[in-house]
């Protein structure tokens, strides 16, 4: 913390010539210099001046202070402004920081996850469409039952590539089972029950 002292104590006559508003000199005066932390510079606000840190984060206000840093330090530096004044809450907030990072990243790769099985069903949904309309002589039932077997065979395929089972899989899922058993005239349960089968699921 003392370095950060050290560093902040010249750079604020600096940062105070560059800017103007009664809020931004309060939250510069309020505000106190926490750490620097791999080219952070990390400025905390006790709790009853938290509602001042907005002033210091406006974007022209914010990058003055890290080209001033910056240029008295001779490398980049980024500004972060925190809640709390010591090196303890400096610390609790990067583990925050770390917990958010994570929960975002588990939620990126569910949506892909999602988007993936999405696009693959929603493919499967279209080779059937393609696969029926190629059927001639559509009202007999032996070429209905023809498309049937190649139809199960299809989603069946494609069922076992899944690798997620959510909700929203599930009702694409269902949308092309759905497809078959309007294509063929077959109860959607009875056309699931034999991609499920097929599948090695019953």
């Amino acid at each position: 913390m003392a370095e950060a002292v050290a560093i902040w104590q010249e750079a604020l006559p600096i940062i105070r010539n560059g800017v103007t508003g009664v809020g931004v000199w309060a939250a510069l005066n309020s505000c106190v210099p926490v750490a620097y932390d791999e080219n952070v510079f990390v400025l905390g606000f006790a709790a009853d001046t938290g509602e001042l840190s907005g002033h210091l984060k406006i974007p022209s206000t914010k990058r003055l202070i890290e080209t001033t840093i910056s240029k008295l330090l001779a490398v980049p530096v980024t500004a972060r402004l925190i809640e709390g004044t010591t090196v303890g809450d400096w610390e609790h907030t990067k583990r925050r920081d770390v917990e958010r990072r994570r929960l975002q990243e588990n939620e990126l790769t569910k949506m892909r996850a999602e988007m993936s099985a999405k696009t693959s069903w929603d493919s499967v949904y279209e080779q059937l469409s393609r696969r029926y309309a190629a059927v001639n002589n559509k009202s007999m039932p032996q070429n209905r039952a023809r498309f049937f077997e190649e139809a199960v065979a299809i989603v069946a395929e494609a069922r076992q590539g899944m690798s997620t089972y959510d909700e929203q899989g599930e009702r694409n899922f269902a949308r092309c089972l759905e497809r078959i058993a309007q294509y063929t005239d077959i109860p959607s349960a009875i056309v699931g029950m034999y991609v499920l089968q097929r599948a090695g699921e019953i």
